[in-house]
């Protein structure tokens, strides 16, 4: 908020350090700039315009309304961040300034209001630089001076539509352009960098690659979605909306988070395979290939393929909690109704142990013999049995080869195949239906190509590391030996307690098997299968 006028001895003073006669009009001086990178209409140029324009009239400026990086066109005057605060205080101010009309609206409505407000007040409206140049005063309680108004807030407000349109065209054209990026935020992942022979590209961004490949080798490695989020902002990773601040230099207040939506949005997009997108679908050339946006993409057609197949296997069952830093989670089991064993803290009990305990009243559920037992007796005995019947094992390292399918390129291009060809007929023009047909043949001929391209099958390889599942249990924390518990299968049953079992644990409760897992009984393993990052 600026300052109002100060009393000083026999004259004012202005917020601006200039004295000044204090029967002269009180003019607020109105700047506004769209793009702060703007030198034409920069905040200089306006407020010498505005200055010169007030003396003309005899009128002295008592203080700014100094608007940044907003557009006229997009808020009203009275939505303005400084000039809607000078707004509502008309007391304080005889006269507006402003450079041109166009920083003061774009739209005949808002010009409707500003009238309005102004003959309300009883105020004058002031452009340094009015129609052909010269300047021009507007007194609303004139009705000429409204009509005045009206008709320049019309050629504005057209103004504002022309450049809609040729920037609208712009788009357009340099979205089919291969290579040529917009200037729009970038996709995450990816960085603007100047094209050779001008204009802008996207190139990969090093520090956002490397959160991609670290998402992807947790997934390959058997983490769901939300784990992966949760690791994420666990370390402090930039979100992708914070590495776009970054990139632009802006000062991060508060930083964002990682969630599942945004991760799994960015995993699942082309653009990681160098593909243009418009609203969620692939931007096509005239033959149906889909545009690239950049020379360098992120991840190859097979690996994309591989992605989203890990994606759809880790949707199956996601439900897995990953707020709590329990061993057994998921493991261990209630014998009685064959339920979940959750991890109890004993938060706010003294003396007591922490336990896990059936959860079946917690679902709604009625256990004849619920559970409850001291965690790290079960702990304690589920890693010896573990590693007595898994330590001794080779740990090999399964490096995935994706190969290339292009049946999921194919089943996208068809369904947007089948979704353009319900709107045939719809076309009144000859140009309409000449263009609907055109972009029918390049879909078809898109995928009469991709019918034609060989599939390279997938293959493993396995690689011997030369360590033992002991090593890999004891360099893991918690979660990485749960993991390594869960992808073995690993199964406790507990039961009911007895009388004196309180002293130690009792074998008789527990019974620890390897179920559907790389070590269950009978299965055709010699040693366990860690997956390598694609």
């Amino acid at each position: 908020m600026r300052a109002k006028p100060q009393v000083s001895t026999g004259n004012f003073t202005d917020s601006l350090g200039v004295g000044m006669n204090p029967t002269a009009p009180r003019a607020l001086s109105a700047i506004r700039l769209s793009v702060l990178t703007d030198e034409t209409t920069s905040p200089e140029r306006q407020r010498t315009a505005n200055h010169a324009a007030a003396a003309s009239i005899g009128a002295q400026i008592i203080g700014e309304a100094v608007d940044l990086g907003v557009s006229a066109s997009k808020t009203t005057p009275f939505e303005r961040p400084e000039l809607g605060s000078w707004l509502s205080r008309p007391d304080e101010f005889d006269v507006i300034v402003f450079w041109r009309l166009d920083r003061a609206v774009r739209s005949m409505a808002d010009m409707s209001a500003l009238i309005g407000w102004a003959r309300k007040h009883g105020k004058r409206l002031l452009f340094a630089e009015g129609p052909g140049g010269a300047r021009l005063e507007l007194d609303m309680s004139s009705v000429v001076g409204e009509l005045i108004a009206t008709l320049m807030a019309f050629a504005a407000q057209m103004e504002a539509e022309s450049i809609k349109e040729r920037v609208a065209g712009a788009q357009s054209a340099l979205r089919t352009m291969p290579l040529r990026w917009r200037g729009s935020r970038a996709p995450y992942g990816y960085l603007p960098a100047p094209l050779d022979g001008g204009g802008w590209t996207l190139i990969p961004d090093p520090e956002a690659v490397k959160v991609i490949e670290r998402v992807i080798t947790a997934l390959v490695n058997g983490s769901t979605v939300n784990s992966i989020v949760y690791a994420l902002n666990k370390d402090g990773v930039s979100s992708p909306t914070d590495r776009w601040s970054e990139h632009k230099g802006r000062e991060i207040e508060t930083p964002t988070r990682w969630n599942s939506v945004t991760l799994a949005r960015i995993l699942r997009s082309e653009t990681l395979i160098g593909w243009k997108m418009a609203s969620g679908k692939p931007v096509r050339d005239s033959e149906g290939r889909p545009v690239m946006a950049t020379r360098e993409p992120i991840l190859t057609r097979a690996e994309f393929d591989s992605v989203q197949a890990l994606l759809e296997e880790r949707s199956i069952n996601n439900a897995v909690r990953r707020d709590t830093n329990a061993l057994l989670f998921g493991v261990a089991h209630c014998d009685s109704c064959g339920g979940r064993l959750y991890f109890n803290r004993q938060e706010g009990k003294p003396g007591q142990r922490p336990t896990y305990r059936c959860g079946a009243s917690a679902r709604g559920e009625v256990c004849e013999h619920p559970v409850n037992i001291r965690a790290d007796w079960i702990e304690e005995y589920v890693e010896n049995e573990f590693l007595r019947m898994t330590g001794g094992f080779k740990v090999t390292r399964t490096i995935h080869h994706p190969g290339y399918d292009p049946a999921p390129e194919i089943a996208a291009t068809l369904a947007e195949y089948e979704a353009h060809q319900e709107q045939q007929g719809q076309q009144r023009s000859s140009a309409a239906k000449a263009a609907w047909q055109k972009r029918a043949d390049a879909l078809d001929a898109r995928l009469a190509e991709l019918e034609e391209t060989p599939v390279i099958p997938a293959r493993v390889e396995y690689i011997d590391t030369g360590r033992r599942m002991a090593d890999e249990w004891w360099g893991e924390d918690t979660a990485g030996r749960r993991a390594m518990l869960t992808d073995a299968g690993a199964y406790l049953a507990v039961k009911p307690g007895r009388a004196g079992g309180w002293r130690s644990l009792d074998t008789s409760r527990v019974a620890f098997t390897l179920r559907d897992g790389e070590y269950a009984e009978g299965a055709d393993y010699e040693s366990a299968n860690h997956a390598d990052a694609l």
